[in-house]
């Protein structure tokens, strides 16, 4: 007689966020939840935006097909630049450097092995001028990945576009700009973070007043969601942070409908392909009732979650790097069947360096391919009406809220930061995740199931050689030398006091010291001596 098996133990259907999942849906989903059309869903490029903030969506345009790049010097950036524009990508989005990102010059001594490795290294007026060397700044969208140093970066941009005979009102692009997730996610910083809200809302300002084509700030769930969040988690603490900037403006005197319109959003696409496509959704009708009901935002524009996603960089895997191709894809397919505005595909190499050309072209193949072959973008919102859609969508709004009420009962998301509960929430989410990896209940292929002895070793990859730090390091000193000293000094001087003084706005005394010659790691030097350095707490 045959040994008796004990039965396996079930298993258990969730999303990545913890969700449960039925075998299948029907009507009773949604009418045991009292749904209807018009509160839920409507017409895309109505309130409340579930289906997508214009009303024809792709069929009136592509979305933005924006491929990071940067790395080097700006004349290799400049290049990569140019090969991605003649390729047919429709947007330009800048990486900066470590030594960039954390507000230092090539020679400062924090910047040793650093420079250029993980974007291109910008530090001063030739150095953007170079960047942007023949790219007419008045006909493309620029996007710059810049936190801590926003506002340097911000200014030099500004002053090239002048040179070029461009005026600020002119130019249109994102800035990344969100402190909050760096204090939550990313690590990026200089000062504490009540400083750093101070010099976004100097930013806010001014670019409100000065730049009306302009994203001043960029609320990026993207690195949350790297740094191990869920995808409710990640739509919560973003739109968290997208409250606590909206009420930054508010308090600066600014209407709100004044600047909200030029908010967008930045969202990560990994690979729980219905969870993703209900994130998206999910955040647009969230964002709508936020600005109409809690802002009372007149403008519809202003209710608008216009939005940037990027495939996830740490869905990519060192092992078998080819199958990243299909993940990136499977991702890219959901941001565009959530409804995105903009998009980038990583490249399948980018687990071991920054993208060859080769790598990168695909991954903006992969975007033309679903535009332009797929039949995807033909329909507006096509999954819309589907039981599991529309009960998924109400499932991760409704996580999402939870969070946002506690956000809210601590008192906002700053105090939220401070007290590291986002930075403990995303850690255990992380924690759990990886228990899943190593035990085998989440499988990755090629990793944890399907391996193979071949892991890439083969795979061609971007090298940055150690002469390209020491250039950039000739540059600035010899860019400091040929400059006027005492110039210098004064613009230095008038930032320092605008440093000092809660009242007066930062920017334009930085914009006039980047047209002195004063370099970023000088300016940031003095964020570091007024504002004060933030040191990590390490929340457990």
């Amino acid at each position: 007689m045959a040994p008796v098996k004990k039965p396996e133990t079930p298993q258990e259907y969730k999303t990545m966020s913890g969700i449960p999942l039925k075998a299948s849906y029907g009507p009773d989903d949604l009418a045991s939840r009292g749904w209807n059309y018009a509160e839920k869903l409507g017409d895309a490029g109505q309130y409340p935006y579930t289906r997508g903030p214009h009303q024809t969506m792709y069929r009136g345009k592509p979305w933005t097909m924006r491929m990071f790049a940067g790395f080097g010097t700006p004349e290799d950036t400049n290049k990569r630049f140019k090969f991605l524009l003649e390729s047919g990508q429709t947007g330009l989005s800048t990486a900066f450097d470590m030594p960039t990102l954390m507000g230092y010059d090539p020679d400062h001594a924090r910047s040793l092995g650093e420079v250029g490795r993980e974007g291109v290294s910008v530090a001063t007026l030739d150095d953007m001028t170079r960047l942007f060397g023949d790219i007419p700044l008045d006909q493309v969208s620029t996007s710059m990945t810049i936190n801590a140093p926003a506002a340097v970066l911000l200014a030099l941009y500004v002053a090239v576009a002048e040179k070029q005979g461009v005026s600020p009102d002119k130019l249109r692009g994102t800035l990344q700009n969100d402190m909050l997730k760096e204090f939550i996610a990313q690590k990026e910083w200089i000062s504490p973070i009540r400083s750093h809200m101070r010099i976004i809302r100097d930013m806010l300002v001014w670019c409100t007043r000065t730049m009306p084509q302009w994203n001043t700030i960029s609320i990026s769930g993207y690195h949350i969601r790297e740094a191990g969040a869920t995808g409710v988690q990640e739509l919560a603490f973003t739109i968290a942070d997208g409250i606590g900037y909206v009420q930054l403006g508010v308090d600066a005197g600014l209407d709100v409908d004044d600047f909200a319109p030029r908010l967008s959003y930045f969202w990560d696409v990994h690979n729980d392909f219905f969870e993703e496509i209900a994130k998206f959704r999910a955040g647009r009708r969230m964002w709508a009732k936020i600005m109409r009901e809690r802002f009372g935002a007149k403008n519809p524009r202003s209710w608008l979650l216009r939005t940037h996603a990027q495939t996830a960089g740490v869905s990519l895997m060192a092992q078998q790097p080819l199958n990243n191709v299909v993940r990136t894809t499977m991702q890219a397919l959901a941001a565009v069947l959530g409804g995105t505005q903009s998009l980038h595909t990583n490249s399948f190499d980018e687990t071991y360096a920054l993208p060859t050309e080769d790598a990168a072209q695909l991954a903006l193949r992969t975007q033309q391919l679903i535009y332009e072959e797929s039949g995807v973008a033909n329909v507006v919102d096509p999954l819309a009406g589907s039981y599991f859609i529309e009960t998924l969508t109400d499932q991760v709004e409704a996580a999402a809220w939870e969070y946002i009420n506690k956000i809210d009962a601590m008192g906002g998301i700053v105090k939220a930061v401070e007290e590291g509960y986002p930075q403990r929430e995303i850690a255990r989410a992380a924690f759990e995740f990886q228990r899943e990896v190593d035990s085998g209940r989440r499988s990755i292929v090629g990793v944890n199931k399907y391996q193979s002895a071949e892991e890439g070793d083969n795979i061609p990859t971007l090298k940055i050689e150690l002469e390209t730090e020491h250039a950039q390091i000739e540059r600035v000193k010899s860019f400091r030398h040929s400059r006027d000293k005492a110039a210098v000094e004064r613009a230095l001087a008038a930032v320092k006091a605008a440093l000092k003084d809660d009242k007066q706005n930062v920017m334009p005394p930085i914009f006039d010291a980047v047209k002195q010659n004063v370099t970023l790691g000088e300016i940031c030097d003095l964020f570091r001596s007024e504002l004060g350095e933030y040191r990590d707490p390490a929340y457990l």
